[in-house]
């Protein structure tokens, strides 16, 4: 393309475009279709026992039979994306867990609700990932762990909401209903966006040249085989201490969007309304705990002189706090107090978020959607636990206190897996051939 010139002869300043920032708009909307789909049946849980007879410890396998399907699907989910490109692989996975997440509401027994919600987290598998993967093609470094703060808070509050969504949507209509609606949100993401999106941003009609020097230079692999370094993926410290940390904070999280609504009914004696309106304190505050982390993690690069200080510490203190406030809550007989108290783990939890996905950027590299896979599966065998757990100790001592120590305790691990990594150097120059 020429460059414009004046009327002496100078060229003429073109200010970069910013579409970008549509790439960030698109997983902020994503994200909380997401988290929409896989928070509802946390609140038509009580419906769907009572319809189906179902025992906590059958429920708890319904939440971990998502879980368990999100755990398994990650790695390949990522690896897609960094092979064929986040375009194709999210066209595909987002029709597919939209499909399903229809389909729950059609179910007749607990076995078919459990192959529902496998197949559902099958799905959702590779969702992050390849955002992530998207955010590392279109978005300077510099805007990376805001975008990515941005992101997990619009998750969090996407899931914040979900509660009084589902509580509203039957007092009109069936729990039944209510999935077949919120099918058709993923749908309508899934078009728009494969209309929109381009693996390589400088193919996009709307970037022009000055935005498109902003960009990273890595777009070779838009398609095409990707030879990933599984060896050093295996041997590196850092990957299984990401996967050790988002395994303790997947644990913990995974309460606030099984069991927390049962917990306010049967343990702190709220109705479902009630239920309905604080089951969405924790995720709402640990929307803003990303948002935090999002913004003040470049500052606290800046005061620290080092930006694996920054992420180390921010992780560690997230989890420690966390635990924290977790034995803390089992002390407090006011149930509004404790409730709020919880909502704070949330906060705590999710100050973790962006520096987890922004490591696995600046390690992964051009890998970054396949080490995403890993963190998150890693993660998620953490998710597909806390249910089952908390389920068997539920039913079988009905005390909630036990699960919240126990909780703590699995924090306390992961601080010291965020104590062991480095979230900065890329993977080929911690693990040497």
């Amino acid at each position: 393309m020429p460059t414009p010139t004046g009327s002496a002869g100078s060229p003429v300043f073109i200010p970069p475009t910013h579409a970008r920032y549509g790439v960030v708009a698109f997983a902020v909307t994503l994200a909380v279709i997401q988290y929409i789909d896989r928070v509802a049946i946390s609140q038509a849980a009580p419906f769907i026992s009572a319809d189906l007879k179902l025992t906590p410890s059958q429920m708890g396998w319904v939440f971990s039979a998502f879980t368990l399907a999100y755990a398994l699907f990650e790695i390949p989910g990522g690896y897609l994306g960094d092979r064929i490109g986040p375009r194709k692989v999210l066209l595909r996975i987002v029709v597919w867990w939209s499909v399903f997440t229809a389909f729950t509401g059609m179910i007749w027994s607990w076995g078919s609700l459990i192959a529902t919600r496998f197949l559902f987290g099958a799905g959702e598998a590779g969702c992050f990932p390849n955002l992530t993967k998207a955010f590392n093609r279109w978005l300077p470094p510099a805007e990376r762990s805001r975008a990515q703060g941005i992101m997990w808070m619009s998750a969090r509050w996407g899931g914040a909401v979900t509660p009084i969504l589902v509580f509203y949507c039957l007092q009109f209509m069936t729990w039944r209903t209510a999935f077949l609606l919120f099918g058709v949100l993923g749908i309508i993401w899934a078009i728009a966006f494969f209309r929109w999106y381009r693996d390589d941003p400088r193919q996009h009609k709307d970037v022009n040249e000055a935005e498109a020097a902003l960009l990273p230079v890595e777009v070779a692999n838009a398609s095409g085989h990707v030879n990933v370094p599984w060896s050093k993926m295996l041997r590196s410290r850092t990957v299984w201490c990401l996967g050790g940390q988002y395994a303790a904070l997947s644990y913990v999280w995974y309460f606030f969007v099984t069991w927390f609504p049962t917990y306010l009914l049967k343990d702190r004696g709220f109705d479902v309304k009630q239920s309905a309106w604080l089951a969405c304190t924790p995720l709402l505050l640990g929307g803003f705990g990303a948002l935090t982390a999002g913004w003040i993690t470049p500052w606290l690069s800046q005061q620290l002189g080092s930006t694996k200080r920054a992420r180390r510490g921010l992780g560690m203190f997230g989890l420690l706090a966390g635990a924290v406030l977790l034995v803390l809550s089992t002390t407090i007989k006011n149930p509004y107090l404790a409730v709020g108290v919880i909502a704070l783990v949330s906060f705590c939890n999710d100050l973790t978020l962006p520096g987890a996905w922004t490591a696995c950027m600046d390690v992964g590299g051009r890998y970054v959607g396949t080490l995403g896979g890993a963190m998150n599966m890693m993660g998620n065998i953490g998710g597909f636990c806390s249910p089952l757990v908390i389920g068997y100790i539920v039913e079988k001592t009905n005390n909630w206190t036990l699960t919240f120590y126990l909780a703590a305790a699995v924090y306390g691990v992961g601080a010291v897996f965020w104590l062991l990594m480095d979230p900065v150097t890329p993977l080929e120059e911690q693990v040497k051939d």
